[in-house]
């Protein structure tokens, strides 16, 4: 006889073991009362698996295999409670984590110079709107879906998409998240914004959300014409149209200076006629503008010049298959005598080598917020499963060679971290102007270090989570992504070697040569 759920909410050990067969089986997870009659049988480990643990407390064996989602997935199958156990409230990815070193220190009650309290209600504001489309970027993942135009104009409305520019942006919006007062809004508020994209853990996904942008549209709002900066920085800010940044070209990747792409004057002197192809170019499939690099003179940096190119005829994208989900939209650019107006010239002709260079210091910085994120990301769920799983009859936090792991990780982490902050501070105390030349050798070793530390944690990580870490779904997931597309970082916007390099070359412009041994 089945039992009537309207009589109590609550159930005794006797009771529950009473339903432990085929047709009739509960289970126990957290405190919890779950009817699986009928679920069993679609159980993806098969219903004798579950039928065996039917009429039990199955929550060691539950947490080994399963993530919370799992338990909110089929909040539907639960029932009630079991008496005298204590039902554990367990923390959405919306709050702030208390996993320690899941968040940076100041949120983890540490003193800082750096943060008030605008900063971390900010935080919280940006996570509860992101969280809106958690679901939509772990399908978008997936599926290869790009964002919806739902979301982009959201976060154009929210002011979200002019946080990852900064206050070159705000001419062009009219709010910020949580009501933020434009007028407070620094660089440690641009941090956070990077920081929470990465909270989603959907690296092709974000990439398509706004990587394109955050790189393709300071250009033009540092060096268009007004009628070009009214024009597209309303469109992009708003999440009408979508952007990106054209340099990268088959031939060369880090060699900006020698690019191909032609673009020649119309004898009416109206047009560009622009012939030419770019690669990798983040977010080009879905963009109906593309902030593109050109050949207007002779060769190296000095006949270079940038070009706001709208999608029309002449221009053509293809899809590259990445790292990355497909919904990031990585793309092959080929112009074919596209007509672009003279007035959809960023800067002055053959002058467009120090636009690229003018903005390199901003992208490097994003990247390296962003790649950070993404690494505490991937220590929290670590931590997280090295307390779930047993291996040897004893937790994986037990075990003295996975603390040795998570030691050397969380102590890169911290210490790259603080560079970070350091930097961050720097930025906001000097002129944008001033910031390439005082800030561009250390930012080019910073983004080398936050990615050398990033090649280092999914190392361990990957180890840690064994083979979960190889697979797509489940609770390895995070950390199979991170494996795949943390090099992005140490590619995009400058490799680590040329980072190694550029970031000792500046530094040693100041050495006092007078100085001896």
């Amino acid at each position: 006889k089945r039992f009537d759920f309207n009589m109590a909410t609550s159930f005794t050990k006797d009771e529950l073991q009473k339903h432990s067969v085929k047709g009739d089986a509960w289970v126990v997870v957290n405190g919890e009362v779950y009817d699986v009659s009928k679920f069993a049988p679609m159980h993806p480990g098969g219903e004798l698996m579950l039928l065996e643990h039917a009429g039990k407390d199955v929550s060691d064996e539950f947490w080994s295999y399963h993530a919370y989602e799992v338990l909110k997935k089929y909040a539907r199958l639960k029932i009630g409670t079991l008496e005298g156990v204590k039902v554990q409230s367990i923390p959405d990815s919306a709050d702030i984590s208390t996993v320690p070193f899941a968040e940076p220190s100041a949120w983890m009650g540490w003193e800082s110079p750096y943060y008030n309290e605008t900063h971390k209600k900010f935080r919280l504001d940006v996570r509860h709107l992101l969280e809106e489309f958690r679901e939509e970027a772990e399908n978008g993942e997936t599926t290869g879906k790009a964002p919806s135009q739902q979301l982009m104009e959201r976060l154009g409305s929210e002011g979200f998409l002019a946080c990852r520019i900064g206050k070159t942006a705000f001419p062009y919006i009219v709010k910020l998240p949580g009501g933020l007062d434009m007028k407070v809004f620094d660089y440690f508020h641009e941090a956070i914004a990077h920081e929470e994209i990465a909270h989603l853990a959907t690296p092709g996904f974000l990439a398509g959300m706004g990587e394109g942008m955050v790189i393709g549209l300071p250009p033009v709002l540092q060096f268009g014409s007004d009628a070009l900066k009214q024009k597209v920085g309303t469109d992009v800010l708003r999440g009408q149209k979508r952007i990106c940044l054209a340099i990268t070209e088959p031939n060369g990747g880090s060699d900006v200076a020698n690019l191909l792409t032609r673009a020649e004057k119309t004898p009416d002197g109206k047009f560009y006629k622009v012939t030419g192809t770019k690669k990798w170019i983040t977010g080009g499939l879905e963009s109906e503008y593309f902030t593109t690099a050109v050949r207007t003179g002779g060769p190296g940096q000095n006949g270079v010049s940038m070009l706001l190119i709208e999608r029309g005829p002449g221009v053509e994208t293809q899809y590259i298959p990445t790292s990355y989900s497909k919904a990031a939209g990585t793309a092959y650019v080929t112009f074919e005598n596209a007509l672009v107006p003279v007035e959809n010239l960023i800067g002055m002709e053959n002058m467009g080598f120090l636009c690229i260079m003018y903005n390199f210091n901003h992208e490097r910085w994003f990247i390296i917020a962003y790649m950070l994120a993404a690494t505490r990301g991937v220590l929290e769920q670590t931590l997280k499963w090295s307390h779930q799983r047993k291996a040897f009859g004893k937790r994986l936090i037990d075990q003295p060679v996975v603390r040795s792991k998570l030691a050397h990780s969380i102590a890169e982490l911290e210490s790259v971290y603080n560079w970070y902050e350091n930097v961050t501070f720097q930025m906001s105390k000097l002129p944008y102007e001033q910031q390439s030349m005082k800030l561009g050798g250390a930012v080019s070793l910073l983004k080398l270090q936050a990615t050398r530390v990033a090649h280092r944690v999914s190392d361990e990580v990957v180890q840690i989570f064994g083979g979960r870490s190889l697979t797509r779904t489940g609770m390895g997931r995070m950390v199979e992504r991170f494996k795949n597309t943390y090099k992005f970082a140490a590619i995009l916007g400058g490799s680590e070697e040329i980072m190694a390099d550029l970031g000792i070359k500046l530094a040693m412009k100041g050495f006092p040569m007078h100085a001896k041994l």
